[in-house]
């Protein structure tokens, strides 16, 4: 087939890396985000312009002139990996065969773009990635194929990105497009009345209250690990919070009941947090390396 890549970072590149080494299908062009002044190129540009590939960036795919130029290439499909800016259905289907696009959650659940983030803040045991077709709503066109992975009890936002839905989402759009090609790709239809949509998770939903159980402070510091980062107040500053533990002390909620090599524990509403790594104004710290520059000792209290 002739194919269209659209997408961005480092997982849009290596959806078009995976393409072209399996050879199976050819790239006719490459559709990614826009430049932002004084960041690097696109990890995906980059990649394509090497390749040779003709690399277009529009600002807008609500432009009948995008739709002229995007039946221009012919394609047979558009593959897309990573892609935040919205995409009619008058430029989703051009191609012969449509758009598949790939979502880090087990569609119809955690529609939205931060579908990684909150199955961990919520606690949950599972998760997974969707392949669908995408239609003009928000992640709501019908299924091609999922793959699910478990959530483990120390698993982050970092963990499960990188470690599970990033590799095995580069695998399932491969298969995807077999599918795809050979006449096979389902389209399972989402229940309209099923799932549940999250919006961004931004610094106000990661504000850490210590009188929660310590479960629930837990899931929010590692659903929001590395970003946008669980925080906290100490002394008027914020402070985030990052890699850590569950711990057996008790105490009153948002003390600070021990500091030492291994952390700082802090008191939750029936447990406690061995905190790891935070982040300051001195940058990135070990907790012992953070309370030694701001002062904090046993007893101190965070929050507030």
């Amino acid at each position: 087939m002739k194919l269209i890549v659209h997408g961005q970072q480092a997982y849009g590149k290596s959806v078009l890396e995976a393409i072209l080494d399996k050879g199976a299908d050819e790239v006719v062009a490459v559709y990614c985000a826009p430049d932002k002044e004084g960041r690097p190129l696109d990890p995906l540009k980059e990649f394509a312009l090497e390749q040779g590939l003709p690399v277009h960036q529009p600002a807008s795919y609500k432009n009948p002139e995008v739709w002229e130029q995007l039946a221009g290439h012919d394609a047979d499909l558009c593959v897309m990996a990573y892609v935040l800016l919205f995409v009619p259905e008058e430029a989703l289907n051009v191609p012969k065969l449509g758009s598949i696009q790939y979502h880090p959650s087990l569609l119809p659940w955690h529609k939205g773009p931060s579908s990684i983030n909150w199955p961990i803040i919520m606690g949950k045991k599972k998760t997974g990635l969707s392949i669908f077709w995408p239609d003009n709503g928000l992640d709501t066109g019908p299924i091609l194929l999922q793959k699910e992975v478990e959530i483990g009890p120390d698993d982050t936002l970092g963990s499960i990105y990188f470690d599970k839905l990033f590799p095995l989402g580069v695998d399932a759009m491969l298969e995807a497009i077999d599918l795809v090609r050979d006449g096979r790709a389902p389209r399972v239809e989402q229940d309209p009345e099923d799932g549940s949509y999250e919006g961004w998770c931004r610094k106000e939903d990661v504000r850490i209250d210590w009188s929660k159980p310590a479960d629930e402070v837990y899931n929010l510091i590692r659903g929001a690990n590395p970003q946008p980062g669980a925080w906290t107040i100490f002394n008027g500053d914020e402070v985030k919070i990052f890699d850590s533990r569950r711990d057996d002390a008790s105490g009153e909620p948002g003390t600070v009941l021990s500091i030492d090599d291994s952390g700082m524990v802090i008191a939750t509403g029936d447990g406690a947090i061995r905190v790891m790594k935070m982040r300051a104004d001195a940058g990135k710290l070990t907790a012992a390396e953070y309370a030694a520059a701001a002062g904090l000792a046993v007893g101190a209290k965070l929050g507030g």
